[in-house]
């Protein structure tokens, strides 16, 4: 297939908001591949190549903007094996080999098909075609139940082998995707309640747990072999020898075990969140040690329990591993939920999950069976740019933009996200030396005052509410925004949505309208 027809099928994606429309074209579009092209189209369609991170930044590609070729000419072959050799250029004399594969590239690319993959190639790929979309495409290309190709995709992990086996295999081999103890399982996601006792309210007899400021843990054993994999799935087993050493001391031969690890201080409270980033990014143990607590169980001896209730896999849990389980209570008394919130605050953690016990683990998804319920209001939003900081802050890039996710295009580019603030508040000089090193390597563009940035790094920020705005899109701006950490690893898909910010508005109740636009004239107090 041409690159080409991909440009155009995105292009179509991009005019529109209507989901069946973007599910009609990219579905169009995926009945036409090669089976040796579904793996490499997935991954230029999310713009996330199969090949990973591919070293190239938005300065270098946006200087090839030199002669294109008049006619569409470039498959998607062309495309994969180029990325390809990409990341295979290593050595003295590399930068010249990239970019003289980069210039060849882009003279037999059309001006279009240049603007696409520069998107690609740096992540800034706006279109709608987020993973939801692409999974309806495949299930109505390939004919496939729909329920059957999203389990496929959430017990594999891997949305292009997922689209590559409903277009070509029978249904029945769709069907026959499973847990398999080794291959990391999409994890579950929990919404947020504002109150213990409003998430009683929908949770119903709960398990009530602590919710750690920790890395999310996804920890799979065979016999001897343990692996650990992060929310994103990425496989850091290398960094985390106590943990697999624990695991491996369990009295299972297979296991899957879900959970959060961090590291505490001489007294056993816990650290802040960016020392248990830094050990977990470690390449080999450091003093600093990490100690793992789980909260579920999908996998044990050959028996799958993620269809289960969590009653179930609690008590499983508890047999297995019975000094390694998250400090927790079961109740649905609101009065007892609170007082062990408390208690959770007391010991320096976050707040409390609140999990209904009749639900099975719906992998990939956020759903109302899990609640996390803060004291301070703390949502994960996206870095959209990064103005250049002054006087003492000068030579850093200093105050962020922020944006929450858009799924629906109901306010900005479809699939993308909205703005919905700007701050400087809570950085540390040692932060502020990090994200500039960091996002000029995302640079994309430019703001005024600053640089645009590939929309990739999530950040966790504290805000005392939200008020209305017309100064954004969405119609909602933060108040009183700082940073409490950012988050490698969460992935910008997993962001906090704009629908989420503006049921926060007075009056705004459960539902949100979200064809609604601005409705008030004032807006935040900006930081500069």
């Amino acid at each position: 297939m041409l690159f080409g027809e991909l440009q155009v099928a995105l292009a179509t994606v991009a005019a529109t908001r209507s989901r069946l429309a973007k599910v009609d074209a990219l579905a169009d579009l995926l009945g036409r591949l090669a089976p040796d092209e579904i793996v490499p189209a997935i991954g230029l369609l999310t713009a996330a190549p199969r090949q990973g991170r591919l070293g190239v930044g938005w300065r270098t590609l946006t200087a090839r903007g030199g002669d294109h070729s008049e006619a569409a000419t470039l498959t998607v072959g062309d495309v994969d094996a180029a990325f390809s050799r990409l990341v295979e250029i290593s050595g003295s004399g590399s930068g010249a080999v990239r970019t003289a594969l980069l210039d060849d590239l882009a003279r037999r690319a059309t001006a279009d098909e240049w603007d696409l993959l520069v998107r690609v190639m740096t992540g800034e790929l706006r279109t709608g075609a987020l993973e939801g979309v692409l999974l309806d495409a495949v299930a109505r290309a390939a004919d496939r139940d729909g329920t059957l190709v999203r389990r496929a995709a959430m017990l594999s992990g891997d949305l292009g082998e997922t689209a590559a086996l409903a277009l070509t295999a029978s249904a029945d081999e769709l069907a026959s995707v499973g847990l398999v103890v080794g291959r990391g399982v999409q994890p579950m996601l929990a919404s947020t309640a504002t109150s213990v006792g409003e998430a009683l309210a929908v949770a119903g007899r709960a398990s009530v747990e602590y919710k750690l400021d920790g890395a999310r843990v996804q920890v799979h054993r065979h016999g001897d072999e343990v692996r650990v994999f992060t929310r994103t799935l990425a496989d850091v087993t290398h960094r985390v020898p106590e943990i697999v050493e624990i695991v491996r001391g369990l009295p299972v031969s297979d296991v899957i075990l879900d959970g959060e690890t961090l590291s505490l201080d001489d007294d056993g409270a816990p650290r802040p969140f960016q020392d248990t980033m830094a050990r977990f990014g470690a390449e080999t143990a450091r003093e600093i040690a990490l100690r793992p607590w789980f909260f579920d169980l999908l996998h044990v001896d050959g028996r799958d329990l993620i269809d289960e209730p969590l009653s179930e896999r609690r008590a499983v849990l508890a047999r297995v591993a019975p000094d390694l389980r998250i400090p927790s209570i079961v109740t649905d008394v609101a009065a007892e939920a609170e007082e062990f919130s408390r208690a959770a605050l007391r010991a320096g953690h976050e707040g409390v999950m609140v999990k209904g016990l009749d639900a099975p683990y719906a992998a990939g998804r956020r759903g109302k069976s899990w609640l996390k319920v803060k004291p301070v209001h703390t949502f994960d939003l996206v870095v959209l740019g990064v103005e250049r900081g002054s006087g003492r802050r000068s030579g850093w890039l200093s105050n962020l933009h922020l944006g929450a996710l858009d799924p629906r295009g109901a306010f900005g580019e479809p699939g993308g996200f909205v703005m919905v603030g700007k701050t400087f508040k809570g950085l540390t000089d040692e932060v502020l030396a990090w994200q500039t090193a960091h996002f000029v390597e995302r640079e994309i563009g430019a703001v005024p005052g600053g640089i645009r940035v590939t929309p990739d790094t999530v950040v966790e920020i504290a805000i005392d509410g939200v008020q209305r705005s017309s100064r954004y899109p969405g119609g909602v701006a933060l108040r009183f925004a700082r940073v409490k950490t950012y988050r490698p690893d969460k992935p910008a898909a997993e962001a906090d949505t704009i629908d989420t910010l503006r049921a926060l508005l007075p009056g705004a109740g459960a539902g949100v309208d979200a064809d609604a636009g601005p409705t008030d004239a004032g807006a935040t107090r900006e930081e500069r």
